[in-house]
C-alpha cells in the first residue's frame, strides 16, 4: 500500500501548471472548412426532398453544441462511429445500391468499403484509450489500498459490478436497443460510478469511519474522489485547455454522419456527384487523423499526471497563479479592461495573457490605450509611436517603454464573438524605471566639491 502521508489531492492550479508543460498543436484548418462544406452538402440534399422526422432530430443534434465533459465527448465522438459503421456496411445499404447495376454504384460501393476501413481502426483505438484510461485509474487508485484481504473485496466487487452492467448492456442489445440506446446507458452507467465514487467521498459518520478504517481507504483518497469532477474542481483545467478541439470534432463527425443519412436516404432519387465524394473522402481522413492524433495526445497528459501531490507543492503553485497571474471569463459580446496608472516617464508596461477556453476560434481582441487627465483618449502620433493597435491573438506577450506619464487601459475584447465565452489568463505589470548607477568618477569629484565648500 503506498503512503499518502504529506499528499493531498491534486488542484486546479497545479494542473494548469501541469498542462503547460502540454500544449496540443491546433486543429487542421481543413477541419472547419470540411464541416462547413459537409453541412452545405447536407443542406443541398434536403432541398428537394423534405427531412424525414428522424431525419430532423438528426440535423438538430449536429447543430448543438458538444458536451463540455473531456469523457461525454469521447463517448459521444465513438456512438457517431459506430452509427458510421452500421450505415455504410453493406447489409444496411438501400437495394438499388446492394445490387451494383452501374459502374457508379461499383465505385460508391468501394468509397464506402474505404470509409468503413478508416472508421473502424479508429473506433478500435478510442476503444482501447478508454479501456486502458479506466484500468489505469482503478489500478492507480488500488495502490493506496490495502494490500490484503480488503484490497481483494475492492477487485471482486468491482469486477462484480462491471458484470452487471454488462448484463445491462446486453439485454439491451437482445431486446433490439439501437446503437443511440446503447451509447445512452453506457453513459448513465458511467455518471452512476461518478455519482457513487462522490457519495463515498462526501460519506459522514459512522459510515465515513468504516470507509477509512474497516476498508482502508486512505483520507487523502476520499478527498480526491469527492472533488475531482466537479464543476469549477481540478479537471475544469483539463476541459478548458482541451475542450475546444475535441469540440469541433465532435461536430464535425456528427455533420459527417448526417450527410450520409441523407446521401444514402436519397440514393433512389439519384446519385451523389463527384465533388460530394470528393468532399466526404477528404472530411473522413481529415476527422480520423486529427481524431486519432488527439485520442494520442491525451492519452499521454493523462497517463502522467499525478493523482496526489506534497502539500509544499500544491501551496508553491498556488501561490505564484495568485500572485502572478488573474483568470476572468469574458462573456460573448463583453470586453474586460485593466487600467494602470503610470507615475514616471520610462516606465515599462507589460502583459502576458492566453486563452483557456473557447470554441472554432481560440483568439480573442487585444489593444492598449492611452488616456490623457481627463479621461479621454489620446489620438494622434502618441496613438501611433506608443499605443498597441487593435488585433487578435491566440496569446502574447509583450511591453512597451512609456514615454508620457499617465493613465493607460489594456482592452481584451470579445465583442465580436455572438455565442462563445472567452477565459483569459492574464498577467499585467507596470515596472517603474531603473536609476543609472552614477559614475564612480564624478561621484568622487561631487564629494570633492562637497567638502570644499
Amino acid at each position: 500500500m503506498a503512503s499518502t502521508e504529506g499528499l493531498v489531492p491534486i488542484t486546479r492550479a497545479f494542473l494548469a501548471s501541469y498542462y503547460d508543460k502540454y500544449h496540443f498543436p491546433p486543429l487542421s484548418d481543413d477541419v472547419t472548412r470540411l464541416s462547413t462544406q459537409i453541412r452545405l452538402m447536407t443542406n443541398d440534399l434536403s432541398k428537394d426532398i423534405p427531412l424525414t422526422e428522424g431525419e430532423s432530430l438528426l440535423v438538430h443534434e449536429a447543430e448543438r453544441q458538444p458536451p463540455h465533459k473531456i469523457d461525454e465527448n469521447m463517448w459521444k465522438n465513438r456512438e457517431q462511429i459506430e452509427e458510421i459503421i452500421f450505415l455504410v456496411d453493406n447489409s444496411h445499404w438501400p437495394k438499388v445500391l446492394q445490387q451494383q447495376s452501374s459502374s457508379e454504384d461499383v465505385e460508391l460501393a468501394s468509397v464506402f468499403g474505404q470509409l468503413k476501413d478508416k472508421f473502424q481502426n479508429t473506433l478500435k483505438l478510442l476503444e482501447f484509450f478508454q479501456s486502458r484510461n479506466s484500468e489505469y485509474i482503478f489500478n492507480t487508485v488500488m495502490t493506496y489500498m490495502p494490500q490484503d484481504f480488503r484490497g481483494t473485496l475492492i477487485r471482486q466487487q468491482r469486477e462484480r459490478s462491471e458484470r452487471n452492467k454488462q448484463a445491462e448492456v446486453d439485454a439491451l442489445v437482445s431486446s433490439g436497443g439501437s446503437i443511440q440506446d446503447r451509447y445512452a446507458l453506457l453513459w448513465k452507467q458511467q455518471m452512476e460510478r461518478r455519482r457513487q465514487l462522490a457519495e463515498l467521498g462526501s460519506a459522514t459518520g459512522v459510515y465515513k469511519t468504516l470507509v477509512k478504517y474497516l476498508v482502508g481507504v486512505p483520507q487523502v483518497l476520499l478527498d480526491f474522489i469527492r472533488q475531482i469532477n466537479d464543476d469549477e474542481g481540478p479537471m475544469e483545467e483539463q476541459r478548458q485547455r482541451y475542450g475546444p478541439p475535441l469540440y469541433s470534432l465532435t461536430t464535425m463527425v456528427l455533420k459527417i454522419r448526417v450527410f450520409l443519412s441523407l446521401l444514402l436516404g436519397r440514393l433512389e432519387a439519384g446519385k451523389p456527384q463527384q465533388h460530394q465524394i470528393a468532399v466526404l473522402l477528404e472530411a473522413v481522413d481529415i476527422y480520423t487523423c486529427e481524431f486519432e492524433r488527439f485520442v494520442k495526445f491525451i492519452s499521454e497528459v493523462l497517463s502522467n499526471s499525478p493523482f496526489f501531490i506534497t502539500a509544499e507543492v500544491a501551496g508553491a503553485v498556488e501561490g505564484r497563479k495568485n500572485e502572478d497571474f488573474k483568470e476572468i471569463s469574458i462573456p460573448a459580446g463583453k470586453t474586460h479592461e485593466v487600467s494602470l496608472t503610470v507615475e514616471s516617464i520610462n516606465s515599462y508596461i507589460a502583459w502576458d495573457f492566453c486563452l483557456l477556453q473557447g470554441k472554432m476560434n481560440m483568439d480573442i481582441g487585444f489593444s492598449l490605450e492611452y488616456m490623457d487627465s481627463l479621461g479621454q483618449k489620446t489620438v494622434g502620433s502618441l496613438q501611433e509611436t506608443l499605443i498597441l493597435p487593435y488585433r487578435r491573438y491566440e496569446s502574447d506577450q509583450g511591453n512597451f517603454c512609456a514615454c508620457m506619464a499617465g493613465n493607460y487601459r489594456l482592452i481584451w475584447d470579445n465583442s465580436y464573438s455572438a455565442f462563445f465565452k472567452k477565459v483569459l489568463r492574464y498577467k499585467v505589470d507596470c515596472i517603474p524605471p531603473v536609476a543609472e548607477p552614477v559614475d564612480a568618477a564624478v561621484e568622487g569629484e561631487e564629494e570633492k566639491i562637497h567638502v570644499s565648500l
